[in-house]
């Protein structure tokens, strides 16, 4: 059998299709919910032969459900590092999955829109993901599959305080909704900083590309809820839409004064990004971030007619680390990734233009 790392990296990455609403800035929308069998240890607390048992139930629970077609498990244990540092930067997998991968797995769809992590900090991390803004879509695709589920297993369930979950943030409904917004209109504007602090107010977190601990690159960040107790999932998903729906105009605004006020600041932020891209000889994974960030605005503002849109969100990925050692056959060292890296974007824009 194929291995399904190989079939997985053949896919376009179903988070940046570029196909749904406001996905010029909004790039993708991912609901996720922690979930845990009913008296059964937690995963941190389980011995060896408890985690076996939830792996398996969790995979048959799966394979019955309509939700998931012909999905792919993975055996994390099974994997390389470097194989688990693919998912990771698939948005497939957390960081603390990829480094544990004692008694764990993982299930994924064809399209790589619903996967569900077993035996992370809870027995089910269960997610759906779709480009642009779509929260309600990708609620009614998660809940579907979370019905599906319980109706074989039974969860660990409180009356009063709702699902029970390893970490007390996730009590209630264990639901992280959250969207991954493009920014670099506000951040050429300097007006990240001010968001920011006004989305902390409102209880809501703001992430790096890659969820929590990491850093901002290329512009992008994920706005996501912090109360999962108290409130509905629908209402914590309208609250989020609304403010997340504030953030776009913004960032529609901030471009648009751009253009009007400080036209040359803009052409000359994307015109520099888009040389660095197009002839550097070595260039680091964050110097190629932030300057794909650029590319995108000026094609999404129809500035770089040169440049599909598609090729600019594939070379997200591709420049990833992991990514661009499956793409060379090999492992590589930093230095050689540099290069790797530039040879992989100059080669990709050549064929643009």
């Amino acid at each position: 059998m194929k291995n399904p790392i190989d079939k997985l990296i053949l896919n376009r990455v179903s988070w940046l299709a570029d196909c749904g609403p406001d996905d010029d800035i909004a790039i993708s929308t991912r609901i996720r919910l922690a979930r845990n069998l009913k008296d059964t240890p937690f995963p941190l607390a389980a011995s060896e032969e408890v985690l076996q048992k939830s792996v398996l139930a969790v995979q048959l629970a799966s394979e019955k459900s309509k939700s998931l077609k012909n999905p792919f498990f993975m055996d994390m244990q099974d994997l390389s590092d470097l194989e688990r540092a693919i998912l990771f930067e698939r948005r497939l997998i957390s960081l603390d999955f990829s480094v544990r991968p004692r008694c764990s797995a993982l299930i994924v769809s064809q399209h790589e829109d619903l996967s569900v992590m077993i035996n992370e900090e809870d027995h089910i991390r269960m997610q759906a993901i779709h480009s642009g803004l779509q929260l309600l879509d990708v609620w009614d695709r998660i809940n579907k599959f979370e019905a599906s589920i319980s109706d074989q297993i039974p969860f660990a369930y409180d009356q009063n305080l709702g699902f029970l979950t390893s970490c007390p943030t996730n009590v209630g409904t264990g639901m992280r909704a959250s969207v991954m917004l493009h920014l670099p209109g506000l951040a050429l504007a300097n007006q990240v900083k001010p968001l920011i602090q006004g989305i902390n107010k409102l209880g809501l977190a703001v992430r790096g590309i890659f969820g929590e601990g990491t850093d901002n690159l290329g512009n992008l960040c994920q706005i996501s809820n912090q109360s999962t107790l108290g409130e509905s999932e629908v209402e914590i998903i309208k609250r989020l839409e609304m403010v997340i729906a504030q953030i776009i105009n913004h960032e529609k605004n901030a471009r648009s004064k751009l253009l009007e006020t400080s036209k040359n600041l803009l052409l000359d932020n994307i015109g520099r990004a888009y040389g660095l891209l197009k002839f550097s000889y070595i260039i680091s994974s964050k110097e190629a971030l932030n300057s794909l960030s650029m590319l995108r605005l000026g094609v999404d503002m129809g500035v770089i007619k040169t440049v599909d849109i598609h090729t600019v969100n594939e070379l997200f990925i591709l420049a990833q680390p992991a990514h661009l050692q499956k793409y060379a056959g090999n492992a590589l060292s930093q230095a050689e990734r540099d290069e790797i890296r530039a040879n992989l974007i100059r080669e990709k824009l050549k064929k643009n233009n």
